[in-house]
């Protein structure tokens, strides 16, 4: 009777387990330094996690010193950042104050970033709506 209780409660904890690890999320990447270091690890967990959670939704938000993540003639990510854009679960979103401020036009970003009038602003209205935030940094 022992051995079909503790097998009863392995089962049970295996499912819930389960249950926890498919449940979508969504979550918010701030991305904010000029290091490439930085785009590098972000591209990284951005891409492990919508791979891995294919049902959640992340989105990467870019400001300040990272604008060169998505300008075409800068980005030291390319290659990383184009395979975010083709996943159905990532945005891509730059800031257009900041754009403005490095004097950066939206045909120099990769085709299918998103320009957002305010990073900070996009962060916070997502978190509002009970968005994860995770800040890329080193």
């Amino acid at each position: 009777m022992k051995l079909s209780n503790l097998f009863l409660i392995i089962l049970l904890a295996i499912c819930l387990q389960a249950r926890a690890q498919t449940k979508p999320v969504n979550i918010v990447f701030d991305v904010t330094s000029k290091d490439t270091l930085v785009h590098q690890t972000a591209v990284r967990h951005v891409m492990g996690m919508a791979t891995a959670y294919p049902q959640s939704k992340f989105e990467i938000v870019i400001y300040s010193g990272s604008l060169s993540m998505v300008v075409k003639d800068q980005s030291r990510v390319m290659s990383g950042i184009s395979k975010l854009l083709e996943q159905k679960n990532v945005s891509v979103k730059v800031c257009k104050v900041t754009m403005d401020r490095y004097k950066v036009d939206a045909s120099r970003l990769f085709q299918g970033v998103e320009v957002i009038p305010d990073g900070i602003l996009e962060i916070v209205t997502k978190q509002g709506e009970g968005w994860g935030y995770i800040k890329e940094a080193h």
